[in-house]
Order: C-alpha cells, then structure tokens, then sequence
C-alpha cells in the first residue's frame, strides 16, 4: 500500500484498542494531547494567546479538566471577528500541507478553519471507523444524495477512506437539488445497498416512496448526515424502506464529532479526535439525562485551535454506553439554539408543531415553521393541492395548541418543495427573532 494508506491503516489499528479503553483513561489521554495543543497555540495564534492572558491562565494549567474549564468557551462570533489572528502562523512539518474549510453559513456566520494533513487522516479514520462498526459489506453498491454536486457522478470504487485499503464496489452521486421522483427512479435502477443522505431529503423521499408504492429490495441501511435526525424519521423509514438508520454527528470545522453505537444506538463520541463537554446555562458539565450545550476541543488541529468552541448545537447526555466501549455517549443530538422556539415572555424551549396530526387536516408533504418575532410565525408548506380557508384555519388550531401559545400564523404554500439554506441545508423550525 502507498503512504496514505499505510498511515491509515496503523491509525485503525489504534481505534481498535483506544475504543476499548476505559472512560478515565481516555479522559487522561485528552488532556494530554490538549496540553501539546495548547502549547503550541500559545506561542504560534495571537488569539489563543491572548485567550489564556484574559483567563488568567498557562497552556499546561489546560491539562486538567479544572483547569480547561476556566477558559471561557470560544463563540462563533468570536472566531469570525478574530480572523487570521485565530489561526497559527506555523505548523509541524508532519502535519502539513494545510486546507482552508469554509462553513456553509447554514448558522447565517460562515466562519473559515485551516484544517491539516492530520485532521484529514483523523477524518478518514473515523470514517472508516463507520463503516467497520455497522459491519457494512465493501463490496456492495453506494448511492449518495448530497449537497455542493452539480450533476450525477459515477465511479468504479466508493473512493477515499474505504478504497484505500479495501476493494470496494461501484458508487453514485446525484445532486441534492434533482427532483426526489427522480431520485427515487434513480434508487431503483442503481438499486444500493447503502444510502447516504441528509434527513430531509431522506423525508422526502420516504414519503414519496410511500405513496408511490415505491420500494428499495437492495437496500441494507441508511446513512444520514448533516442534519438533526427526528426520532419519527427512523420509525418511517423501517417502515416503507425496511431497514435501519445509522447516523453521523459532524461539523465542516470540526469534522466527525459522534458516531451512532451499532449495538445500543447512542452516540458515540469520537474521543481520541475531539474532547466533548455538554454544559448547562451555568457552564457545568452535564450529567446523564441533561440537556446542554455542546463545546468542543479539536484535540490535533495545530492549524486553527479550536479550544471549547461552542459549536451551536444542543445535546442530551447518556450514561456508560452497555457496548463496553470507553467513549462517552449522547443520548440525542437535539440541534441548534436557532431551533429553539421563543415565547414573549423570553422563555425558549425545543417547539412541537404537531405535525403528526397535519395529514389529519389536510394533505401536507412538507412543512416550516419561521419565527420571526416574539408573536409572529410563517407557516411553510406543501401539499398535494391547494389549500382550503378552513384548513389553514385547522392547521393553524394544531399548531396554535401544540406551541403553547396563540401565535400568529401567516401561511405561505408551496408548488413542490420548500427553498433550502445555505449548504443545501433544511430545518423545520428557524427562530429569527430575538
């Protein structure tokens, strides 16, 4: 095998046993390499530099969890404003050449992280990880729905991680924005055994499938990405697909984050690439059951230290996974603030919408709820025809109850699918208002 490959399969090596490691031994082992980290930050990113100087601190002093946890989390308003000052003017020659990543501003704060040689490496391990854990048969046929395409593309092999040190078989790509009839003709002339796909689209696409007696034979597993994944998404899916869903938590600055547990479902975190920490409105660690907000350590971008970045994201916490594994778990990967509902009274909570009983009322296909003031939100939808008075009147009642509060609701319909975000990117409840 070539270099890439080599480093690859001596880094999978070690996955195989760090996963097994226990929880403090793992929690040691971070801190290690946060010390490295943050050594060289110290001397090589003005910001991080002056990070430490505010907080009163010494790179070292970041060894311990105490220790970390007096550095104030880094915002994402803070890495835009502090530019190239974020980044280090120099990196180890072993983890060169070096990659700008620019965000999909799906947040409306596209920020821009310099990622190097190890975090692609970290990238594709991780990668690979997926793939070895859910037992996924190389040799069978890969289709993904994906974003940032401008038109099909086929290849012979599944490509980098998986070709590097397997022989795999054919792939496809089709573009996130192709009509989902099309993509369903597609799914059944390819006839995949996997399916890499965002959630929303994945919804779509369950629905049409549905309703078109649609069915998938070939298909072994789902894999979505790049969105939160809705409990009620899994339930259709086994449903009209017949198979399971494995899910990825990841970010474009961060890279991999968790990983679904093929034995329990929980989430996984990547612990020998990134120290995770949940904390309350306090800034304390949560525990098992709590909802908090998710910061994260790059632990081997020398390039662009991310050190507690406040991700944006909400998550809920679980206990010692059963697998026997020493990584830590999240229970649920909830989203992000702008997700949250808020109510004039300045309260905020994650908002029921009562979809489930939308198709009660009318024919709805797809829905979003925009809020745009404190009493105000726009009702997105489509359907299979247009709309009645009295069941937008309906709807509105539904949606009215199960918010909590007597919005108004302003409707605005659809011909065949709601406008996407940034990144090609779609959430079902955006709070703008503030």
């Amino acid at each position: 095998m070539d270099a890439r490959a080599a480093r690859l399969a001596a880094l999978m090596k070690q996955l195989e046993a760090t996963q097994w490691l226990p929880a403090a031994e793992i929690r040691a082992r971070q801190h290690g390499h946060v010390r490295a980290l943050a050594r060289h930050a110290e001397a090589h990113s003005p910001h991080f530099r002056r990070r430490l100087q505010a907080a009163g601190l010494a790179a070292d002093e970041l060894a311990t969890e105490d220790g970390l946890r007096r550095l104030p989390v880094l915002r994402r308003r803070e890495v835009q404003k502090a530019g190239d000052e974020l980044h280090c003017d120099a990196v180890p020659p072993s983890h060169k050449p070096v990659n700008v990543t620019r965000t999909s501003g799906s947040t409306g704060e596209p920020v821009v992280v310099r990622r190097t040689s190890v975090s692609n490496l970290l990238w594709m391990a991780i990668a690979l990880r997926d793939h070895l854990w859910h037992r996924r048969d190389f040799g069978a046929r890969q289709a993904s729905i994906r974003a940032h395409l401008s038109q099909p593309v086929a290849q012979a092999s599944w490509g980098p991680p998986a070709s590097l040190l397997h022989k795999t078989g054919p792939s496809e790509a089709m573009p996130i924005t192709t009509d989902v009839a099309r993509q369903a003709e597609w799914l059944q002339r390819f006839d995949p055994a996997y399916l890499l796909i965002y959630p929303n689209n994945l919804a779509a696409l369950v629905r049409h499938c549905a309703e078109h007696g649609i069915s998938l034979p070939g298909l072994r597993q789902v894999r979505t990405i790049g969105e939160t994944l809705a409990p009620a998404l899994r339930d259709s899916v086994r449903q009209v697909l017949g198979v399971e869903i494995a899910d990825a938590y990841s970010s474009q600055e961060i890279g991999y984050i968790a990983l679904q547990c093929p034995d329990s479902g929980l989430y996984h975190v990547m612990s020998e690439g990134v120290l995770v920490e949940v904390l309350d409105p306090e800034g304390r660690p949560c525990a098992d059951g709590d909802v908090g907000r998710v910061t994260v350590t790059d632990l081997h971008n020398f390039a662009t230290p991310l050190v507690r970045y406040d991700i944006g994201d909400f998550a809920e916490v679980a206990g010692p996974c059963p697998c026997g594994r020493g990584l830590p778990a999240l229970r649920r990967i909830l989203g992000r603030e702008r997700n949250l509902i808020l109510l004039p009274d300045g309260s905020r909570h994650w908002p029921l919408v009562g979809f489930a009983r939308f198709r009660d009322v009318a024919p709805i296909q797809q829905y979003q709820l925009i809020q745009h003031s404190r009493d105000e939100i726009e009702v997105r939808l489509v359907a299979e025809r247009e709309l009645a008075a009295q069941e937008m009147a309906q709807l509105g009642e539904v949606i009215r109850e199960a918010l909590g509060h007597r919005f108004q609701l302003r409707f605005v319909q659809f011909d065949t699918e709601i406008p996407r975000g940034p990144g090609g990117k779609f959430e079902e409840f955006v709070c703008r208002a503030s």
